[in-house]
């Protein structure tokens, strides 16, 4: 009840931009990043969310400082929009390398990305940062975020799912399923993007979808418990197809979502896995 009132209210709260820092590119270096420092799974969707949500309010607040500006300029004062750029451009990786390591302090207190570790990995990326550059950075993201930082990820949607549906009586294979659950989830963000897609156009039985019914299917795409719901439907269809029918009517019980949007979800990463436009 409480991560399904925590879903809602992030969903009510959603920003315009909700996704934009979610790109393929990104995902990607900050799975690598969270790899090559040993991190626990969990991290690595907490510094994704984290880096989103961080990224949107800096952009937001640049965008009324340069409001500001404008009229600063007109009086003869103020920064150009240029420059307000390249500070998002310039200190990007910054920011991202301290989302991992402000991730790393939530998930694994005995395996923390230290100073050290982070500016060792920065120069060799050929940046210059100073250590007191670095807890600067940190600081930066926490004030942005004003020390909300311990957000839930949908590996935890997925988790106590799983753990429901096993007081609930049914009978799967926890540790392979889990596994499974693990791969997909990381499937899921490095193709947001196409998957979501095919399930815009599966919703709206079109595949041009307007500019409107994209926007509106942001709340779709932003959806843990959604994702959560497909990922662990999906995982048992690829493991236990004879059981399938039963977890999906399971999840449909405990979550309100209903069996339809549950098997179109795994229908769009079904496709997306296989390769094949066949239904």
């Amino acid at each position: 009840i409480h991560l399904a009132t925590e879903n809602e209210q992030y969903l009510s709260q959603l920003s315009d931009q909700a996704g934009c820092f979610k790109e393929t590119q990104i995902v990607e270096f900050i799975f690598l990043l969270s790899e090559k420092w040993h991190l626990d799974q969990s991290a690595r969707y907490q510094a994704v969310e984290l880096l989103e949500r961080f990224m949107i309010k800096q952009v937001e607040q640049i965008c009324e400082s340069s409001r500001e500006n404008v009229k600063s300029r007109e009086q003869g004062q103020g920064s150009s929009w240029s420059s307000l750029k390249d500070q998002i451009y310039d200190t990007f990786v910054l920011r991202l390398v301290s989302c991992v390591q402000l991730a790393s302090k939530l998930s694994l207190h005995y395996n923390i990305v230290n100073s050290d570790t982070a500016l060792k990995f920065l120069q060799s990326l050929k940046y210059s940062y100073t250590k007191q550059e670095l807890l600067e950075s940190e600081l930066a993201v926490l004030k942005t975020l004003h020390f909300q930082i311990n957000v839930s990820t949908p590996l935890a949607y997925v988790e106590l799912l799983l753990e429901v549906l096993g007081h609930n009586g049914c009978l799967l294979p926890a540790k392979p399923l889990h596994q499974m659950c693990m791969q997909l989830l990381d499937f899921s963000y490095l193709t947001r993007h196409t998957i979501y897609d095919t399930l815009l156009k599966i919703a709206i039985e079109n595949s041009t979808p307007s500019k409107l019914q994209v926007a509106k299917f942001l709340t779709v795409k932003e959806d843990f418990m959604l994702l959560a719901v497909g990922i662990i439907s999906t995982s048992v269809f690829m493991l236990n197809p004879g059981q399938w029918k039963q977890v999906v009517e399971h999840l449909n019980c405990i979550t309100g979502i209903t069996s339809q949007s549950i098997l179109e979800f795994s229908y769009a990463v079904l496709k997306h896995i296989i390769g094949s436009t066949t239904p």
